[in-house]
């Protein structure tokens, strides 16, 4: 094995014999690719969430600032994990996938944001979202131990290795034939579906492991395992030609790859970079576990607010009975310390979603929407905090992305969530000003108590 002078890994095999050696070859990539970002064990054990990001003293994956929202002097520091401590919960597993995480991430690069899946090289994009599967199962499960993230890896590579012996003959067939089997490879021999509409809020389907073992997923995870089998399979020379995956934005097609060559700009849309891979999943995972789940057509901040009664309601429309019951039933499942129920969401998966899309740097709203739920955990002061620094960062923020997310969402949505927030601003200033007033601390936390509705 060496490397070519694009750094990449190639198997130099005079018998032909080209899966051999395919574990080695993984072992030293990964060797190669995490020795920059090992992570001392002694930090595991450290207050993660009361680092500072501008502390130089900090280790550096713990050290973020948004790039393009002029942060740097704002501190940071996240909820979910202390909160946990402090009611009794081991976090060290989801605070090691965290830890993991960032380090991943520290590895982009302006341009490595916008680089496609198929060639990313400094992000170990599988990796990365097992790490974010590990983090929610350690929240979820209280397993004593970790999420066997190697075990899952290696579940990828057998895949690759599989393709290689199901279609050797035809591995050196045209660009055609060659996509066209391993689509029959994934999609029917291996039986990989996409998850339908009814159940793509179904965890399964959203995280990496639990897509490698039921084999159903959404377009993100099934674009994921396709990139990585193009990955393993040009690191093994079987791939002579630069593919590319098509990724479909409707609810029904499935990701397939395609001969670079011969795209079209109509293609260019479809085409998932790394950091949109990663927002993707995370987002996903956020709109499936948000603790606020009717109307769909209101932004989860909307909804979130609404229950708050920090909207205004001649914008809205009148609100319905079920409306009602769900913010009431949200709002009592926290005071009793249930974290999820059905169609419900659940509020530590939800949290745990908005802080890694703010470390990936994705756009100013994660501030906001962070904050809203932070509001209704009773934990005021940071809720002010990240509402603050949402207000900032909206006015320092480029014009071209202020038109990208207002394509996002309408206009009259837009004007909503700007009365919200003021009035979500408004009222945590008098819970604030009130001397009365205590941190989640200092009293029975809404988060201290896991009692599971099963």
């Amino acid at each position: 094995m060496r490397l070519d002078s694009q750094n990449q890994f190639c198997l130099v095999s005079p018998n032909g014999s080209l899966f051999e050696d395919k574990k080695y070859i993984h072992k030293r990539k990964s060797q190669m690719s995490f020795s920059v970002s090992t992570v001392s064990s002694s930090i595991l054990t450290s207050n993660f969430l009361n680092c500072r990001f501008n502390n130089p003293s900090s280790p550096l994956i713990l050290r973020f600032v948004c790039r393009s929202q002029n942060v740097t002097k704002n501190e940071l520091s996240f909820v979910l994990h202390d909160a946990l401590d402090s009611s009794g919960n081991n976090t060290i597993h989801a605070r090691e996938a965290r830890e993991n995480f960032c380090a991943e991430i520290s590895g982009f690069t302006e341009i490595e944001r916008q680089t496609s899946i198929c060639i990313n090289k400094r992000v170990d994009l599988a990796r990365t979202a097992l790490y974010i599967a590990a983090e929610d199962d350690s929240l979820v499960s209280h397993s004593s131990v970790p999420l066997p993230i190697d075990s899952f890896i290696q579940r990828l590579d057998d895949l690759s290795m599989g393709f290689g012996r199901t279609y050797r003959t035809s591995v050196r067939s045209s660009p055609e034939a060659f996509l066209e089997n391993l689509d029959k490879y994934l999609y029917s021999h291996k039986g990989f579906r996409r998850a339908t509409l009814s159940n793509v809020a179904d965890s399964r389907a959203l995280y990496l492991n639990s897509v490698l073992t039921h084999r159903s997923g959404s377009a993100a995870m099934l674009a994921l395992i396709y990139s990585e089998i193009l990955k393993m399979l040009r690191l093994s020379n079987l791939l002579s030609f630069d593919a590319e995956i098509y990724f479909p934005r409707d609810l029904d097609s499935l990701p397939r790859g395609f001969d670079k060559r011969k795209g079209k700009t109509s293609d260019l849309p479809h085409i998932l970079t790394s950091q949109a891979l990663l927002v993707e999943i995370l987002r996903n995972l956020k709109h499936a576990f948000w603790p606020f789940q009717y109307d769909p057509t209101m932004t989860l901040f909307l909804r979130a607010a609404r229950a708050a009664k920090c909207t205004d309601e001649s914008d809205i429309g009148e609100e319905s009975g079920f409306e009602r019951a769900s913010a009431k039933a949200a709002q009592h499942r926290l005071e009793r310390g249930v974290w999820t129920s059905v169609r419900l969401g659940d509020m530590r998966r939800a949290l745990s979603a908005c802080e890694r899309l703010i470390l990936l740097e994705h756009n100013v709203d994660e501030f906001r929407d962070y904050s809203i739920l932070l509001y209704h955990c009773g934990f005021y002061e940071e809720s002010m905090n990240y509402l603050k620094l949402y207000q900032s960062s909206r006015v320092t923020s480029s014009i071209s992305e202020e038109s990208s997310l207002r394509k996002e969402t309408s206009d009259v949505l837009r004007d909503s969530e700007s009365i919200a927030v003021e009035k979500l601003m408004t009222r945590l200033n008098l819970i604030l000003m009130d001397e009365g007033w205590t941190k989640p601390s200092a009293r029975k936390s809404s988060l201290g108590n896991f009692s599971e509705p099963w």
